[in-house]
């Protein structure tokens, strides 16, 4: 004859089945730590990386002879150090500050460059973190005083 296994009252109530209840509970939430690491670590490389390339664009604008020059410098130096580093911004806005080309010989100045860069996270599947995050960093180089300018 078989008997029915009951719960020994002196050892407490039985217990089987709060695995599951525990795994259900613990796994998810684990989960969104998980994502809410990788979130971080992505937007502070991509940070690093655009700080990166401001800092090139600026070097780049910094020794061309024109304003003009400098922009088109700027651009490509900015596009190139992001492509170098693996970085896929969504969208990309180089602003060049050239206003120091107009200064006279022998007054200091620099060239600020400020990118944008707008990061898509969308395979980052955390709940309440936005498809793509806006990452901007400037940077500024200076100019030769006595450099000709034109």
């Amino acid at each position: 004859m078989r008997r029915l296994r009951r719960a020994n009252t002196r050892d407490g109530p039985d217990e089987r089945g709060s695995a599951s209840v525990e795994a259900a509970i613990g796994v998810p939430a684990f989960m969104l730590f998980i994502g809410l690491i990788i979130f971080g670590g992505r937007v502070a490389v991509t940070h690093q990386t655009v700080q990166t390339a401001a800092d090139a664009a600026a070097r780049s604008a910094s020794i061309a002879r024109t304003a003009a020059e400098a922009e088109a410098s700027a651009q490509q130096a900015a596009e190139v150090s992001l492509a170098n580093q693996g970085l896929k911004c969504a969208g990309i806005d180089v602003a060049v500050d050239t206003s120091a080309f107009a200064t006279a010989i022998g007054a200091p100045g620099e060239v600020a460059v400020t990118i944008v860069c707008h990061v898509d996270l969308a395979d980052v599947s955390v709940p309440g973190i936005p498809g793509t995050r806006t990452v901007r960093a400037t940077m500024s180089s200076p100019l030769d005083v006595w450099r000709t300018r034109q």
